[in-house]
């Protein structure tokens, strides 16, 4: 299932693979600002293990000679690891009282973290079920996290300073 695949996977891996380090990296000039909050330690750990999520699955899926259901399950089992500091955040961000976010706000923020996630799991699903669908998912998950993890990481860098 994953031929033809090949070349997506390998872009993924490799702008994850420079992604998370750099997210890491300039994460470290606002540390002391990401510690003094309650959500945003929890928040930098979603977003930098949203991205070792899909340079994970990336990785998989250029691992040669897989069954589709072995793949499947190792996209179910690394998305379900993945999604344990999501749901971190998403408790420290949902009963964070101490600023004065409105629940629309601090529930797209819950949706920014665990919708990509969640749907790597699904696409996991999908492809243990036998559908080519299943790497759509994926392949949409892992663009999603790009996008959120960008998200994340203007706020941890430049709205913290504010």
């Amino acid at each position: 299932m994953a031929e033809g695949w090949g070349d997506f996977f390998v872009a993924v891996a490799g702008a994850a693979a420079a992604l998370a380090g750099l997210i890491i990296v300039a994460m470290s000039v606002t540390i002391k600002e990401i510690i003094a909050s309650r959500t945003l330690p929890s928040r930098a750990g979603a977003t930098v293990s949203s991205m070792v999520l899909i340079l994970v699955l990336a990785i998989l899926g250029l691992m040669p000679h897989q069954t589709d259901v072995v793949l499947g399950l190792e996209i179910v089992l690394a998305s379900a690891i993945a999604l344990l500091p999501v749901l971190l955040m998403s408790h420290r961000v949902i009963t964070d009282r101490t600023y004065a976010a409105g629940v629309a706000t601090r529930v797209s923020r819950v949706a920014i973290g665990v919708i990509p996630v969640a749907l790597a799991l699904a696409g996991g699903v999908v492809v243990i079920a036998g559908s080519s669908a299943g790497l759509f998912l994926v392949a949409a998950a892992m663009v999603l996290v790009f996008v959120t993890s960008m998200l994340n990481a203007w706020v941890l860098l430049v709205e913290i300073q504010r």
